[in-house]
């Protein structure tokens, strides 16, 4: 493995365009501009991630209120294919969750992945993520259409101890990411 350093840095409007391009690379769906109107006013929901002061990923999420509960919902999280099993996922994924421990009211956090994208199941779920339901049809240009909806309890029967077991595995565990979304 590569050594460097991995860090997160703010989405801004001098950057945004490097995170359009990163989706428009790691990601078999495009984004229309309200997508990145609306990652600019989330603050720490958003970051970019660097190696060795290099973009090479992002991580760009949103709160959601809907089913009568209060959720952050993955939007994207990606890496450029040459930086994965580097680490670059598991410090984006843990600076969600340790967004949702810091605030404590968010009963759960969940994201869409294609069916067939094991590599970032797998991932998921090493941090405690489970498969909630499957939708058919989720992707309008994309083969295959179905996605996963993956999804990590904080609030409820499963929050403790979803909260202690991926809270923070071990690195050399989770070195793989893979797009999703």
């Amino acid at each position: 493995m590569a050594r460097g350093r991995i860090e997160l840095g703010d989405v801004t409007p001098h950057n945004i365009k490097q995170l359009k391009r990163l989706n428009q690379v790691i990601f078999p769906v495009s984004y229309n501009d309200k997508f990145y109107k609306d990652v600019l006013e989330v603050g720490e929901l958003a970051k970019l991630a660097y190696f060795n002061d290099i973009v090479v990923g992002a991580v760009c999420c949103r709160v959601d209120t809907s089913e009568n509960q209060r959720r952050l919902y993955i939007m994207t999280l990606g890496c450029l294919f040459p930086y994965r099993r580097y680490g670059i996922g598991t410090v984006m994924l843990k600076h969600v969750l340790d967004i949702c421990n810091k605030d404590g009211n968010f009963h759960n956090v969940y994201l869409h992945v294609q069916v067939n994208n094991d590599v970032a199941i797998k991932f998921y779920e090493k941090f405690g993520f489970e498969v909630a339901e499957r939708k058919q049809n989720y992707y309008k240009r994309i083969e295959p259409a179905d996605a996963f909806v993956l999804q990590k309890s904080f609030i409820g029967d499963k929050a403790s101890e979803n909260t202690v077991r991926a809270s923070s595995p071990n690195a050399s565990e989770t070195k793989s990411m893979e797009q999703i979304d």
